[in-house]
């Protein structure tokens, strides 16, 4: 079972994210890191190939620094990496990065069919979810998406999806493209074990030429949509307190009224 894990290096969530004078998000103002929802993409690749047999390569696009993302991967377990950097993939959208992931899963999987693509539920700092099936497209893949369970059997794999009334099972013929939920598994703790041998794997770097793209198929000015304005999130205010002095309840249904909630 050869797999492919697309993951993403994102600003660290807990630090004061902000973005360029171009409205691109600013990837230096804070330290960066693999997409947490990634995690469980990686985590779902490696118990299928222990479950068997196979390898893991995990497949990222961005700066120099995103080679911080597949050493976390690597560390987990994954065998190999693939990092995309080229100054004019800088701003891309998600029409563009599925382009550039598509182009270099079908070169990963010359030597070698790649039998499965796994990707996490959303990207942690642009929550479009739209990638994956982009992908499918590209590469010509049946998709499966939002799985909360994810097996694997010859040459079929089956996910069950849930939503907030009821669950399907959906099932789709190998090579498939999946995006996996953070319902569906715990990931494991790089071990001092793991951290060691990931110093010893592979991690190939390739730029757009590699990939027979050009500068003008990517980057911020062949982004689809365009960012215009961008304003700061106004601080939070102070709620009202009232006290009940017999009244509490008609102020409580008066709030509720004035906010349509009633």
């Amino acid at each position: 079972m050869n797999i492919v894990v697309c993951v993403k290096y994102v600003p660290d969530a807990q630090g004061d994210r902000g973005f360029t004078p171009d409205h691109t998000t600013d990837r230096e103002a804070v330290d960066g890191l693999l997409s947490e929802l990634d995690e469980y993409a990686v985590e779902a690749a490696l118990q299928i190939v222990e479950a068997g047999e196979g390898a893991v390569t995990l497949l990222t696009m961005g700066p120099e620094d995103a080679s911080a993302a597949l050493k976390k991967g690597l560390q987990m377990g994954a065998d190999k990496g693939v990092l995309i950097t080229d100054e004019a993939i800088a701003g891309s959208d998600a029409v563009a990065t599925s382009l550039v992931l598509a182009q270099a899963i079908t070169k990963l999987g010359a030597d070698t069919p790649v039998d499965l693509v796994l990707t996490g539920l959303a990207s942690t700092d642009g929550s479009m979810s739209v990638v994956p099936a982009m992908l499918a497209e590209r590469l010509g893949l049946p998709q499966v998406t939002f799985a909360s369970e994810l097996t694997v059997d010859g040459g079929t794999v089956t996910i069950r999806r849930d939503d907030a009334v009821a669950s399907q099972t959906v099932q789709a013929s190998l090579p498939a493209v999946v995006s996996v939920t953070d319902q569906i598994n715990e990931p494991r703790y790089p071990s001092f074990k793991g951290i060691m041998a990931a110093k010893k794997k592979p991690v190939e770097t390739w730029g757009l030429s590699d990939l027979d793209l050009d500068a003008s198929q990517v980057g911020l000015d062949a982004a689809w949509t365009t960012v215009e304005t961008v304003e700061a999130r106004p601080p939070r205010s102070k709620g009202e307190v009232v006290t009940d002095a017999g009244e509490g309840g008609k102020a409580l249904a008066a709030f509720l009224a004035s906010r349509k909630f009633v």
